[in-house]
């Protein structure tokens, strides 16, 4: 069992707590039921914190259900790619896992059940028709010419659409309810659609399949769901939900609750939109660390625990509001300060010669492996004449709240020595090549002996020991904000052309050049990271999680 989400209260809980007090239900029971067409992305993370941790902290159950009814877009990758996220954030569905495609006998029977009462038709129209005939909000709708077919010549058609006598379009099966109604949902909506596809679960059983809106809601009843958690876009539908359970014979009828879907900042939601970011090669994969994906975000280093923290703080409401993503990266700052064990990694070098040590020496200083936390241990660093350090701690001519290296200037390196910068070489571009220093041989583990104050702190890694890598520094994937409300409609011109570059010739210390893939690191004073997939052999590469600090809000002017 996962760790439960804080049981703060919100408007379902209070549904919740009354149907239980009023003797309306029994006991709980919720469902995650996530479409195979993609992958499963940060949204997605709250409705399952949201479903999972009712369940849990009522001592309910949760189905995980597949809403498989649309074959042409589905696949057995994305229904892996699901369980395996589910787990991964700590839920568990034990032998409640199931597809809306194990109910297609039932709801073909539901369907002939609405057709017996007249309450369903087989309409002959295209969909382009369909839609001009379904009016606008301030115009009723146009009857279908084939509203008033027999029930018994429905039934025949229905079922040779069943035996797939028909093509792709040459029929669908609507709901006859009413073609004034204020609610455009309820305007005769299509139950079923003929589709010659082998869907992924049930092969070539099936060449009609019902539609959302009548599936989910038998799938819940089925199940016997207590409270269908969805998102807003589906208050509308809500009507037709009842309308379905009310004219079929179910063993429940569940209660549809409708909350606030997720919207963070500087990303997109729309599953279309992820989708074309994959296609369009805008990004690696579905998994790419840049992607708001469950799995992008486990690729670049966050942890179960920091998303589920995520999806407590934001709460659950009926208020549409934009999340900054500066909070999603406090969570995971928070988490991995607590837990990510301290290294020296340099991600763009430059040689330090130490003229004044030993040509062939060399020694090691010991390091803590957390500042804050003695269970984490120590480890040892080696240190020689020739060292790596950022090419940015050094300047020739430095601003004057530059504490970092500059010719004169005395540093401390990092558990080591007081080096203090006696010159430099440059290539024919003027770039700094080397850096030359001295040491103070009294001020070993980086104390001044005579208690001088030293400002300046900088990392190193040796370059006799060090182990070369490849480090990918992500950042956000947009630039704007809120990419998707672009007023041209093509969010695709917000990527961020600096949402990833890559450090090809970085070198870490040799702690790291055993670790395995996904495990955390806080980089001293560059930020966090995980060993990425592609870490083989030799070839180590980690990818950027997080700054240490919101660098982002101070590159764009707010002061951070």
């Amino acid at each position: 069992m996962s760790e439960s989400l804080p049981a703060a209260s919100n408007f379902i809980r209070q549904r919740i707590d009354a149907d239980l007090a009023a003797g309306r239900v029994n006991g709980v029971v919720t469902r995650f039921p996530p479409e195979p067409n993609g992958y499963l992305h940060i949204g997605h993370a709250k409705s399952i914190c949201l479903n999972f941790g009712i369940a849990e902290d009522y001592r309910g159950r949760c189905f995980l259900r597949f809403d498989d009814t649309n074959p042409e877009k589905e696949n057995v990758e994305f229904v892996e790619s699901i369980k395996r996220d589910v787990e991964w954030l700590g839920f568990h569905w034990d032998d409640r896992l199931t597809h809306a495609s194990d109910y297609f006998e039932p709801l073909y029977a539901a369907a002939v059940e609405l057709i017996e009462q007249g309450k369903a038709f087989v309409c002959s129209m295209d969909m382009e028709a369909i839609r001009a005939s379904r009016g606008t909000l301030t115009e009723p709708g146009t009857p279908s010419p084939y509203r008033d077919r027999s029930v018994a010549e429905n039934l025949d058609l229905f079922a040779r659409m069943r035996a797939g006598e028909f093509p792709d379009g040459a029929h669908v099966l609507r709901a006859r309810i009413d073609m004034a109604s204020p609610n455009i949902n309820l305007r005769d909506p299509v139950l079923y659609r003929i589709r010659h596809q082998r869907h992924q679960n049930t092969g070539d059983a099936w060449c009609i399949y019902p539609l959302y809106d009548f599936t989910h809601c038998i799938s819940d009843a089925l199940e016997g769901i207590t409270h269908s958690l969805c998102t807003l876009e589906f208050e509308d539908h809500r009507p037709l939900y009842d309308w379905v359970l009310d004219n079929t014979s179910v063993p429940c009828h569940p209660q549809q609750i409708e909350f606030s879907r997720l919207s963070l900042g500087y990303t997109v939601m729309s599953k279309r939109m992820l989708t074309r970011l994959v296609t369009g090669g805008d990004v690696a994969a579905w998994d790419d660390p840049r992607m708001p994906t469950i799995s992008g975000l486990r690729r670049r280093g966050y942890t179960p625990a920091s998303i589920r923290d995520f999806c407590g703080r934001i709460g659950i409401t009926k208020s549409d509001n934009r999340v900054e993503m500066a909070l999603l990266e406090s969570c995971i700052r928070e988490d991995l300060e607590a837990q990510a064990p301290r290294r020296m990694a340099v991600v763009d070098p430059v040689k330090l010669v130490v003229t004044s040590y030993p040509e062939h020496g060399e020694e090691v200083f010991a390091a803590a492996n957390h500042p804050a936390d003695d269970s984490f241990g120590r480890r040892d660093v080696p240190f020689c004449r020739e060292v790596y350090i950022e090419r940015d701690d050094f300047m020739i001519d430095p601003p004057k709240k530059f504490f970092r290296l500059a010719p004169g200037r005395e540093v401390r390196l990092r558990y080591a020595w007081l080096v203090t910068c006696t010159g430099y070489d440059t290539d024919e571009d003027g770039r700094v090549t080397v850096v030359y220093a001295t040491h103070d041989p009294d001020s070993r583990g980086g104390n001044a002996p005579d208690g001088r104050k030293v400002k300046g702190t900088i990392h190193w890694v040796s370059a006799r020991h060090g182990v070369p890598a490849e480090v990918r520094l992500y950042d956000r994937l947009f630039v704007d904000e809120n990419p998707a409300a672009r007023r041209d409609g093509d969010f695709r011109q917000s990527l961020n052309p600096d949402s990833l570059r890559i450090a090809a010739h970085a070198v870490v210390e040799p702690a790291l050049a055993g670790a395995q893939v996904e495990a955390r690191f806080q980089f001293e004073r560059l930020g966090y990271f995980c060993v990425d997939p592609d870490n083989a052999g030799d070839r180590l590469v980690f990818n950027r999680t997080v700054t240490l600090r919101d660098a982002w809000a101070r590159q764009q002017g707010r002061g951070q």
